[in-house]
């Protein structure tokens, strides 16, 4: 059909112009002739095709540069009914991906959540028990053991009590108590305390009582705090953290800063900060790590109220 209009076009311009052509066409005036109207077809066959193929282009772009971790990239639909028709399908199939996705992200982790809760419930309740029966005893057996047997007793009991502080430990980073007993912000003033005191850093918390998160949001919220506490102590050589949560607006803000190293190349998607995305993402939220204009790390975690 465009060839065909093409070359209707072409005949009335020669009929309305005032173009002649020999009765007896000259070779060169043939090859003229056919040039210009091959060079013609070509060029608008180009143009029209290079409109048609445009939106497929976009298209192409978009499925190289897509990743389901930072979800909502959309392409306009444009061009012809088909292309439109696909760039229609391509947009469903990419709302399908990121919905199953999180999903079953989301399974995955409160599974892994339930699993924390049963590994601390059970170092608390049966491990953290016998080590504290197994120290009562030394206690009894330091009262009645020999003078050449006491100080190896006393060490002893100086080992038991390191392994049960330990077991607290992990037992209180397996299952944040504080959380579910004291609230969200007693949770992350009572974690910065803990790490200022554990890591001799020095933790500035100011943390507001932000209403309107729920359970799983405010778990969000405490697991990036303590994963970036985390990476700061074993990463950052940081002598400070600033640790702030705030509303703005319709949405929540941590954000935890250090006067550390910073982040090197290519570090972004270790020291967890995969995890933390992919946290953010569940609740639809929004995780930026990136270095600060006066040195060290950012971590920033924008995450909807209601």
């Amino acid at each position: 059909m465009l060839n065909a209009a093409i070359l209707l076009v072409a005949t009335v311009v020669l009929v309305v112009s005032a173009a002649t052509i020999s009765v007896e066409v000259e070779i060169a005036e043939a090859i003229v002739v056919l040039a210009i109207g091959f060079a013609a077809i070509l060029g608008v066959n180009w143009l029209a095709l290079r409109a048609v193929f445009a939106p497929l282009e976009r298209l192409g772009g978009l499925m190289r540069r897509i990743d389901l971790r930072h979800p909502g990239a959309r392409l306009d639909a444009a061009g012809t009914e088909d292309v439109r028709e696909l760039v229609d399908v391509f947009n469903d199939m990419l709302e399908r991906l990121e919905r199953e996705r999180q999903g079953s992200a989301r399974l995955a982790l409160a599974a892994q959540e339930g699993e924390r809760r049963r590994i601390a419930q059970e170092l608390h309740d049966e491990i953290g028990q016998e080590l504290t029966g197994i120290l009562l005893r030394l206690e009894t057996l330091a009262r009645e053991a020999p003078d050449w047997l006491v100080d190896d007793v006393r060490r002893a009991q100086e080992v038991t009590r390191g392994a049960i502080d330990r077991i607290s430990t992990v037992v209180r980073q397996l299952r944040p108590e504080a959380l579910d007993d004291l609230g969200l912000r007693n949770a992350l003033l009572a974690l910065a305390h803990r790490v200022e005191d554990e890591a001799q850093v020095a933790v500035e918390a100011a943390v507001d009582d932000v209403d309107g998160l729920g359970p799983e949001r405010e778990l969000v919220v405490y697991r990036v705090a303590q994963e970036s506490l985390t990476n700061v102590i074993r990463h950052a050589s940081a002598s400070s953290v600033t640790l702030t949560l705030h509303r703005n607006g319709t949405r929540a803000i941590l954000r935890v800063a250090d006067d550390g190293a910073g982040l090197a190349p290519g570090s972004e998607e270790r020291h967890g900060i995969a995890g933390m995305r992919e946290r953010a993402m569940l609740v639809g939220g929004e995780l930026d790590v990136a270095n600060g204009a006066a040195g060290g790390a950012v971590v920033e975690l924008k995450v909807p109220l209601g």
